[in-house]
């Protein structure tokens, strides 16, 4: 394998001054999210129109989305059903005269709640572990309100879209300090000060979405798209499958195991769980590196890193280990689905445990040469603007901390008869 030589770095990659919002990218706010720019520029290197594209790790669904707008059939998976719901309702077309009739009535019946009567109908409270710790009295009569209406609503699509924008004003609306990935509460002193407008930060939602999907259906091509379930860690393989196989993936794998990078779980818990979804508890044990494994990885391009980490911690090592070999077996299910000449896009960074690089770039190299693919650039390009923390604890000692990753890299190879040694 030639990594070295292949790998550059490339400012204009770093698309500071983006819109990341645009179209339904608008839709909900999610921590690590590839931003539509990297997928929009991967698609007109190497998409094909007409042709069909896999994000097995698809997260809200940015790559499906941009698929769409660029003329590809996509389909993306992923184990947390929240955003397979924030994924299916970015991707799906809406008729928008339906839409609206049911957002106007929804939106009337709100204002006469807030600016007439004042009282607010009562309904089911869903059984939530620790529920009024998490939020005040009066949110959750106007949480329950809210979910009780949105069961309602018949069209599936548009039911799907009303429950994307009450997901994110969960959170909002919550006790829980929005500048964390995971779950900590608001200091005490701040309870009696937080008194959040639901109805208001819900209809501000809507509308946002409305006019975000507005904007989608006016450029969406007419492609299918469709998100799963499936596992691929696990073997599992998506449907559908085009005859002879995906020809792009476009996809950012999580960083590490949830426990120690992004806690994607613990974030879209309290939606979840508000909206009824299956294993809302579980997400961050199902994902990469959420168990630990008995195997071991040999000849990898992570090994050496692993054990220097092994040297000071064999628990976190374990971890990291136990991530890149569920990564391996994920890799080895994508590639079965992949045609002769498909192009694989990873946008992967390279984070630090207890100080050691780890060199997930290579890894995807090594892991896709196994089966045929030939390493084709790496690039690497600063991140302005991804959400994600900007400090770590790496001893996990008080007052000890170091920055997390700047870069990330776009990892691509393409399966040809000809191997690069």
């Amino acid at each position: 394998m030639c990594i070295g030589s292949l790998k550059y770095k490339d400012e204009t990659w770093d698309l500071q001054n983006a819109d990341t919002k645009e179209y339904t990218h608008c839709f909900h706010t999610y921590p690590a999210m590839m931003i539509p720019q990297i997928a929009r520029k991967l698609l007109k290197t190497y998409g094909v129109e007409g042709g069909w594209l896999l994000d097995p790790y698809c997260g809200t669904g940015t790559s499906l989305v941009e698929a769409s707008l660029f003329g590809m059939h996509s389909v993306g998976c992923d184990i947390n059903p929240l955003v397979r719901l924030i994924a299916t309702a970015k991707s799906t077309p809406i008729c928008l005269s339906t839409l609206d009739e049911t957002l106007n009535k929804l939106n009337s019946d709100l204002f006469q709640l807030e600016f007439g009567t004042g009282k607010i109908p009562n309904a089911p409270i869903p059984d939530i572990l620790n529920l009024t710790y998490w939020f005040s009295e009066e949110v959750i009569k106007s949480l329950a309100y809210l979910r009780n209406r949105i069961k309602d609503v018949e069209d599936k699509a548009v039911r799907n879209f009303i429950r994307v924008a009450f997901s994110e004003m969960v959170r909002e609306v919550s006790y829980t300090r929005n500048g964390e990935f995971k779950l900590y509460r608001m200091p005490t002193n701040k309870l009696d000060d937080f008194n959040p407008d639901v109805f208001g930060i819900f209809s501000k939602k809507l509308n946002r979405n409305r006019n975000g999907l507005a904007a989608f259906l006016e450029k969406r091509k007419g492609v299918e798209t469709s998100v799963s379930d499936a596992n691929t860690v696990q073997g599992e393989l998506p449907m559908p499958r085009p005859l002879g196989g995906y020809d792009l993936v476009i996809t950012s794998p999580p960083y590490g195991d949830s426990h120690t990078t992004v806690a994607y779980g613990q974030f879209s818990r309290l939606a979840a769980e508000w909206i009824g979804l299956p294993n809302a508890r579980k997400v961050d044990k199902l994902a990469m590196g959420g168990q630990r494994s008995k195997e071991t990885l040999t000849d990898s391009p992570v090994s050496s890193a692993i054990e220097k980490i092994r040297s000071v911690d064999k628990k976190r090592a374990c971890e990291v280990s136990a991530f890149y070999i569920d990564l391996e077996r994920s890799i080895n299910s994508v590639a079965q689905m992949l045609s002769s000449n498909a192009t694989i896009c990873y946008v992967v960074g390279n984070r630090r445990v207890k100080e050691v690089m780890l060199p997930t770039d290579a890894f995807i190299v090594s892991a896709f040469h196994q089966h045929g693919f030939t390493h084709k650039a790496t690039i690497v390009r600063n991140i302005p603007n991804k959400r994600m923390p900007k400090k770590n604890s790496p001893s996990n000692i008080a007052g000890q901390t170091s920055t997390t990753m700047h870069e990330e890299n776009i990892v691509v190879c393409q399966r040809t008869t000809h191997t690069c040694l």
